[in-house]
């Protein structure tokens, strides 16, 4: 090739990127507007054929704050307030003066400092909880943000710190493709502004479910059922919160504590999705 004819293709692409590749504000402006209609319109195509039916009621979600939830069913979710419980995070209803234990930590043992919930598993929210959980719910995970922006308490409480989602065995994860204790710990760092996700702990156990143990039963379910990831280092001033799905006895979430406390860690939450 001549180098008249190399020089005239690059001064001919140098004009199509100048041309094409930074179109002007207002014509990016157009883009970006008509791409809304386009997806809207398509969303709109999909809701007559495919409608999106409510986890709650199994109604058709129309016109709605989530995609998932319609507007009864989410008015019915209890969101955890103040005063709530210092250990779990359970709301206490009327006036509490200082930190308080609910009936349900008053034998727990903790090994962190404090930890939150965000909402109470009842109705809807147990139904969405258990959708996302067993049914692979990844149409929900966009819903999982928009009732994360509501749990006010949950939202500060995870604010700059390092969130560790209680890890599920090898075996268990491979069978289920998605570990939803993480998807909640992406959705508290997308909502609350915390510093990121660690993935400290390991299962060493596939523990048999818990749904049908008591507390003592629970416990030693989980004992030496975790292990600190090959490798991780822990920060003396860093506050780790570890993440899970559910808060029921606090047995999970407490022997990830334990892994953690021993591993170094001084300053130590616990957070849950849901309570009950």
């Amino acid at each position: 090739m001549g180098t008249e004819r190399l020089y005239f293709i690059l001064e001919r692409s140098a004009f199509s990127v100048k041309r094409w590749a930074l179109p002007p504000l207002s014509a990016m402006l157009v883009l970006v507007e008509t791409e809304k209609r386009i997806r809207a319109a398509g969303r709109a195509v999909l809701d007559v054929v495919f409608p999106r039916w409510c986890v709650g009621c199994g109604g058709v979600v129309e016109a709605a704050t989530c995609q998932h939830i319609c507007e009864n069913c989410l008015g019915e979710v209890v969101f955890s307030r103040l005063p709530h419980c210092s250990t779990c995070g359970w709301p206490f209803p009327g006036e509490v003066s200082g930190p308080r234990r609910c009936p349900n930590c008053v034998d727990l043992d903790p090994e962190f400092d404090e930890g939150r919930t965000g909402m109470l598993l009842r109705g809807p929210a147990r139904a969405f909880v258990h959708e996302l959980k067993y049914h692979a719910g990844w149409h929900l995970r966009g819903d999982l943000q928009i009732l994360a922006r509501q749990m006010t308490p949950l939202r500060e409480f995870v604010s700059s710190a390092v969130l560790v989602p209680v890890p599920l065995h090898p075996r268990r994860m491979r069978w289920r493709g998605f570990n939803q204790a993480r998807w909640i710990a992406d959705a508290l760092v997308a909502v609350g502004g915390a510093a990121g996700v660690e993935e400290l702990l390991v299962r060493v156990r596939d523990t048999p479910q818990q749904t049908r143990l008591d507390r003592a039963a629970r416990e030693k379910n989980m004992k030496g059922a975790f292990a600190l990831h090959t490798g991780a280092i822990l920060k003396s001033d860093v506050f780790y919160i570890v993440v899970d799905d559910v808060f029921t006895t606090g047995a999970t979430l407490n022997a990830c504590a334990k892994v953690l406390r021993q591993a170094g860690a001084s300053a130590l939450g616990v957070a849950s999705l849901g309570h009950g």
